[in-house]
């Protein structure tokens, strides 16, 4: 297993980023391995964030010299979506099957999580949040079809979009760790506009679903002072609480948005209208 250790960041130094430094700090470029779970570990609310492709073997979560633990799970929780082929994740003993965009909550204290794909030809990719944890719960497989589903916008202003809740409080008993998946539909291409922030937790953003040559901008940033990423497929990106996240692609694309931190109320955000941003 492979795990970087990303640093806290602040907006006082963020406002003196060039690009380089800014996507350092900021950008995932690469976030799943190939028959080997590779992982970043960030101190902002110290989400670790990743993902595994299995290609013919199993693949083993194991613990990181970072953690000081036995198990990777001994004081956390980890919440994985597939968005590759169908796969499984053997979690202790017990298998689940996961197909595309399903979703698997694995608690605290878990001891064996194992990844593995159906085919080798046409694998999985499980995409990974964890967080601290401060109690232990169930592990939990949300399909996609059990998610709360929102649909929200329109394809006037270019944002019609289904927002799928999998882990939030309504559906499955968390510590901290929220996570879903939206789609935009073709001719939509802005998610998150107008935009907020909320100072109470963080977030991951994976955009994927997208072309070759196709890309999104992400805005970040205090509303007074934003800057973008420009993301290509399958790439994910830090977002601190103090800054906003919104995005705009060259055609439609869909995202998995994790978050964790303070709360888990989805109405807790501070919004911002576009004519105070700058």
């Amino acid at each position: 297993m492979k795990m970087e250790i990303r640093d806290y960041s602040s907006m006082e130094d963020y406002a003196h980023y060039d690009t380089a430094r800014f996507r350092k700090e900021y950008l995932i470029e690469s976030p799943f391995g190939h028959n080997e779970v590779k992982l970043v570990y960030s101190y902002i609310d110290r989400i670790i964030v990743g993902g595994v492709i299995p290609e013919g073997k199993e693949v083993v979560l194991s613990s990181a010299p970072e953690l000081r633990a036995e198990h990777f799970l001994d004081r956390r929780e980890l919440g994985i979506i597939n968005i590759g082929e169908e796969g499984s994740v053997k979690v202790d003993g017990t298998t689940y099957i996961l197909k595309r965009f399903d979703c698997l909550y694995v608690g605290r204290e878990t001891k064996e999580v194992i990844f593995a794909s159906k085919d080798a030809q046409k694998p999985a990719k499980f995409y990974l949040n964890s967080c601290p944890a401060h109690a232990k719960y169930p592990t939990v497989l949300i399909p996609l079809e059990k998610a709360d589903h929102r649909h929200l916008g329109s394809r006037a202003t270019c944002n019609e979009r289904t927002i799928n809740r999998l882990l939030i409080p309504s559906t499955v008993k968390t510590c901290q760790l929220t996570m879903g998946l939206t789609h935009l539909e073709e001719g939509s291409d802005w998610n998150t506009m107008p935009c907020h922030t909320h100072d109470r937790r963080m977030e991951v953003y994976l955009y994927f679903d997208m072309g070759e040559n196709d890309i999104v901008f992400h805005m970040m940033g205090p509303a007074k002072e934003t800057r973008h990423l420009v993301i290509h497929n399958e790439q994910a990106v830090i977002s601190p609480s103090w800054s906003i996240h919104s995005g705009v692609g060259t055609k439609n694309y869909t995202f998995i948005w994790g978050m964790c931190g303070e709360n888990q109320d989805f109405d807790d955000m501070d919004n911002i209208d576009p004519k105070d941003l700058r």
